[in-house]
């Protein structure tokens, strides 16, 4: 009999972290001879942690083909950090004891850099304890962050949505200047990396509108530089949008947007960068002016994905599954671009261990002299990332998107104790 194989999705979910999901599903379905049952985790790595399995196999065909035009993630996804391989292996030894209770021997995680340590840290484990997994990581995060591939499923549909964002809400403010705002200032994600807020530059053609100045996570924030640009660009032309990166620093290397917490895996929180610079614009110049942030509209949005990036992110599932049925063990499958125009993309593979909390910022030669835009061998890179509508179906005027119904039909029944976390107790 063949194997199990476990998926689960971690980490900022995406517009296409689904498809990713589809990919996975149907080319192990394609593959019955070689992979038994494929059981999803619930809510990511916990599902594998507290034995809360989803038996693909059991969800309706109704489900299966909405999959691929769904946004978010249809499994549950989380931002969970296994303590450390070294001293607390407790976490590992019970996934691997909830893996062989349900005989499964390959491990696919889709996430960000946190999650390819996590698919990195359990092959290391399994090899440790004897185990025989195969551990598979599916790149996936909007933040275009994560070292080697090209891009990073997500990104190309997130860049698309803050463009056009950008594009039609300059439109307004263009209309609207002479009696109302004359700044505008719009948030994006990316804490360390401005990809999303380049990929809006995207929207500054031979039409004059788009973003005017974007502030980016590599220049560190020079108020006298920017109220200078903002002030000559509204003497020019009557107004100013802005795109701002979540992450902006100032000259000293703090985020502007700090709140003073962390997250799961000890990143700063962070949250209103915008009207931050919206209040030292009106302050400081005495200039109307509004702000906006896309928060986790970016990521959500569906309706208006690049085929792009959905076509990537399909095909990194399929090749996830093809490489570990190859005998591949502990890489992630990556984009390898092999033309500009037309884009043209192939699909290689690296090891966990070359990508795994590894960032990838945006080069120097991709942001302009001033510090505020991008260059033209930015928008070579950017613009085919974006390009191609993949609408999903509409029904009644709005997206026909679907929500899996967790439940006792496609759950797993669990064979193991509950778990219970005694790592931080004192013997």
């Amino acid at each position: 009999m063949p194997h199990n194989a476990f998926y689960a999705q971690s980490g900022g979910v995406t517009a296409v972290i689904n498809a990713s999901a589809a990919g996975v599903i149907n080319e192990v379905m394609e593959n019955p001879e070689q992979i038994g049952k494929l059981y999803a985790g619930k809510d990511g790595i916990l599902g594998a942690l507290h034995e809360e399995l989803i038996d693909v196999s059991a969800l309706t065909d109704a489900d299966l083909s909405a999959l691929a035009h769904t946004p978010a993630g249809a499994f549950g996804s989380c931002r969970y950090k296994l303590k450390s391989l070294e001293e607390h292996g407790e976490e590992y030894r019970r996934i691997l004891a909830v893996f062989e209770a349900h005989d499964i021997r390959y491990f696919f995680y889709n996430g960000g850099g946190d999650s390819q340590d996590t698919a990195h840290k359990m092959a290391q484990k399994a090899e440790q304890m004897n185990y025989l997994l195969t551990c598979i990581g599916i790149p996936k995060t909007i933040d275009n962050d994560l070292p080697i591939t090209d891009c990073s499923p997500g990104f190309g549909s997130a860049a698309k949505y803050a463009a056009v964002s950008c594009l039609e809400a300059s439109f307004d403010i263009a209309s609207m200047h002479s009696t109302s705002t004359k700044v505008f200032v719009m948030e994006v994600m990316g804490r360390h990396a401005g990809w999303i807020a380049a990929a809006t530059g995207l929207a500054r053609d031979e039409r004059g509108l788009g973003p005017d100045l974007i502030l980016l996570p590599e220049v560190a924030f020079d108020e006298a530089a920017f109220f200078e640009q903002v002030q000559a660009c509204v003497a020019r032309q009557g107004f100013c949008v802005v795109t701002v990166s979540e992450g902006l620093k100032d000259t000293r290397g703090e985020f502007l947007s700090a709140r003073g917490s962390t997250d799961a895996f000890g990143h700063s929180q962070l949250g209103g960068v915008a009207p931050i610079i919206a209040d030292l614009v009106t302050q400081k110049l005495s200039l109307k002016c509004h702000s906006a942030v896309c928060d986790y509209l970016q990521r959500a949005a569906r309706h208006i994905a690049s085929q792009t990036d959905l076509d990537q992110a399909l095909a990194l599932g399929r090749a996830a599954v093809r490489y570990a049925l190859a005998g591949e063990n502990a890489i992630m499958p990556i984009l390898v671009r092999t033309q500009d125009e037309p884009y043209q993309w192939r699909i290689d593979k690296v090891p966990l261990s070359e990508v795994a909390n590894r960032e990838k910022t945006l080069p120097a030669e991709f942001i302009s002299a001033d510090g505020f835009h991008i260059t033209e061998l930015a928008r070579r890179y950017l613009s085919p990332l974006v390009e191609g509508e993949a609408y999903p179906p509409y029904k009644r005027g709005l997206p026909s998107y679907r929500r899996l119904a967790i439940n006792g039909n496609n759950t797993l029944a669990k064979k193991l104790p509950p778990y219970q976390d005694t790592s931080s107790q004192k013997p």
